[in-house]
């Protein structure tokens, strides 16, 4: 279970720390691709082929269908942190995120989340936004 949210900057080498609390669920390895909003997300492998497994149960064969899924897998790369928790982003994904320096990395339950900072923030005011919305309804949070 991945909780939280926590500032780090992306090194000269594209490489990014990620929490302690996270990285012995993903010492095995794990999956990072480009995700809704902007930003990444890194998956356990095995949170991974669930995802993968749930995309190819809903494919249709609309093209719009089959662009997303090809662009998910296409963007998702295989990775491992080093002794010290740092995974390498590719460029391609650094350019999708639009990450340059400072990355906020959050934990969203079953998976984490790479954020510009800014964008993270405008995201978080939203979000907070929509939980405050969904705490008046009824939504039981």
């Amino acid at each position: 279970m991945f909780l939280g949210e926590f500032q780090h900057s992306l090194d000269a080498k594209g490489r990014v720390i990620l929490p302690a609390d996270f990285r012995p669920s993903l010492a095995e390895g794990a999956v990072i691709s480009a995700f809704t909003g902007g930003c990444l997300a890194v998956y356990t492998n095995e949170e991974f082929q669930r995802v993968s497994d749930d995309i190819l149960g809903k494919l249709r064969t609309g093209e719009h269908e089959l662009d997303a899924a090809r662009a998910f897998f296409a963007d998702a790369r295989e990775v491992t942190p080093d002794r010290q928790g740092r995974v390498a982003i590719p460029q391609t994904l650094r350019d999708y995120a639009q990450l340059d320096k400072d990355v906020t990395v959050t934990g969203a339950l079953t998976r984490i989340e790479i954020w510009a900072t800014g964008r993270w923030q405008d995201r978080k005011v939203a979000g907070r936004s929509a939980l405050h919305e969904a705490g008046s309804s009824g939504f039981g949070i």
